[in-house]
Parts: structure tokens; sequence; C-alpha cells
């Protein structure tokens, strides 16, 4: 493909789908992300696309937040029998009159066929949570407004962020795309992290749920240290060289 013409695709994924990454880009037109950083460069010099951490934006405005790289049902698919462990675990946690917030993420949406038959308030911005819950006799579902993010099923933006301000819940539980050595819990999409931060802020208790797969895992955002939350629940005790947590830390993990 030629220069134009790898150009002019990228502008018209941006603008198709409002955001794009760099690593998206580099998969959809076959190239090397290096090749996509340059252009990403000319292109927003030139005022087509507007350049952003990770990627690219629509110059024209749009309100659409950025997709992510794989679909929901993808993701969900991904590591599932630890990700239900790691539920499991999560669920023994929960009491019965609880109130309780669900972050957006496949992993804490594993716990959702564990909660339907529990007497508990769920506050969510994810859909997947909602259409898990919705038929949930004992299960009234809060729902945060704010702006649609089809591909991930969930709801972001300065809407949903100003309604988590007026909650306040007794447990939350966070997912991540992956914790770093020193702590350092990650995110790599851009309209999430207010949210995790928010959540973070209304709970008495927060978990943090995540499979040995996002130790360390990816991710670009920090959201917060490890120290932020009650407690890591994962599936296997995380090796020392992958998790160095100091001997006084009030941290507890949590194993199945």
């Amino acid at each position: 493909m030629l220069s134009e013409e790898r150009h002019e695709a990228v502008v018209a994924l941006v603008r198709r789908q409002g955001s794009a990454t760099v690593t998206r880009l580099a998969a959809e037109l076959e190239v090397s992300e290096a090749t996509i950083r340059r252009d990403l460069e000319l292109l927003a010099a030139a005022g087509a696309v507007r350049r952003v951490r990770g990627g690219a934006c629509d110059v024209r405005g749009s309100i659409r937040p950025e997709a992510d790289p794989r679909p929901f049902a993808d993701v969900a698919g991904t590591a599932s029998a630890a990700k239900r462990r790691v539920a499991v675990r999560a669920a023994a946690c929960i009491e019965d009159g609880d109130v309780i917030a669900l972050d957006i993420g496949t992993t804490v949406a594993a716990l959702c066929p564990l909660l339907e038959h529990r007497s508990l308030t769920v506050v969510t911005a994810s859909l997947a949570v909602v259409n898990a819950l919705a038929d949930a006799p004992d299960v009234d579902v809060v729902v945060l407004g704010g702006l649609l993010r089809p591909n991930y099923r969930s709801l972001v933006g300065t809407l949903t962020e100003s309604a988590l301000r007026q909650v306040r819940v007794d447990r939350a539980f966070l997912g991540t795309s992956g914790i770093r050595a020193d702590g350092t819990v990650l995110d790599s999409t851009p309209s999430e992290v207010g949210i995790k931060r928010g959540l973070l802020g209304i709970s008495s208790r927060a978990y943090l749920l995540a499979d040995h797969t996002k130790l360390p895992g990816t991710g670009f955002l920090e959201v917060a240290p490890l120290t932020a939350f009650t407690a890591l629940v994962t599936d296997r005790p995380p090796a020392t060289d992958a998790l160095d947590l100091s001997e006084d830390s009030a941290l507890e993990v949590l194993l199945p």
C-alpha cells in the first residue's frame, strides 16, 4: 500500500470510529506501529486527525468514546476459567443487603451469575451487568447514565462520572488491564480511567479483580496504586518478581 493510500485509510478509520489506537491501526493496515506513529504525526500536522496519547481522534469533534481494540464478547472468552475462579472468591466478600458497584469489564461481569439470587443493590455503568441482572428477583440495579461505548457495552464520560459522585456503596469491584510490579494499577482505555477512580472514591471497601494474566498485563494509563484497594482478588499467588508488596502492606490478597 502506498503511503498516500495508507494515510487515507488511517483518516477513514479514525473518522468512522471517532478515535483509534496505534495498535489497532497497525493491525488493520498490516504495518508496524512505528509506521503508524509517523503517519499520525504527519496527519496531525496537516490537520487531518488530532493526535492523542496512544492513537488519534477525529478532528471534527465527535463525542463518541474510543472503541476498544477487542469487543467485549471476545475479551470475555479470554482466560474465562481464571475469571470464574476470581469471581467466585469475590462473591464470597459480598453480604446480602450490600450496596455494591460493579466496574466495566469482563472479569467483574463474571460475578453476575453468582449474584442472581442474592439480595443486593448494584450500581453500574456496564450494560453487560445490567442485562445479566435485569431479571434477578432481589437485585435492584442502578444504571449510571453517560455516553454509550457500543463495542464494550458500557456508558462512559462526564455524565457517568458526575452520577457516580451522587452515590455511596459498601463495596466496589474493579477490573484492570494490568498491574506493574511496583503496585501501579493500569488501564488502556482513557474513558474508563475516570470511572475507576470515581468507584474508588465512593466505596467503603474496594476490591481489584485480576487473574494471573494481569500481572503484569498491559496498559499505559495509571489508575491508582494498589494500596488504594482493600484487597486484590486473583486466581494464583503472585510471584515475588510480578508484585513487590512491602511486609507492612495492609492489602489483602484473596485466593480461591
